[in-house]
């Protein structure tokens, strides 16, 4: 396995770990403490955060 693709596949399961906790705190928030909180929010960028990196990838993968 080359570098980049030990780099590659580190990004995904990183990223696809921050979606995970992301949803898992917004869920939480939810059902714990009603519309808002600061739990959901930083769900909400969670996921953001690690759907912007698998996004990203994807579009590099593909040599756009």
């Amino acid at each position: 396995m080359s570098g980049g693709q030990v780099h590659r596949a580190g990004t995904t399961v990183l990223s696809s770990a921050m979606v995970a906790i992301g949803i898992a705190l917004v869920v939480e928030a939810i059902l714990s403490e009603g519309a808002f909180s600061a739990r959901l929010l930083l769900g909400i960028l969670f996921v953001a955060g690690g759907s912007g990196r698998l996004y990203v990838q994807a579009r590099k993968g593909r040599g756009a």
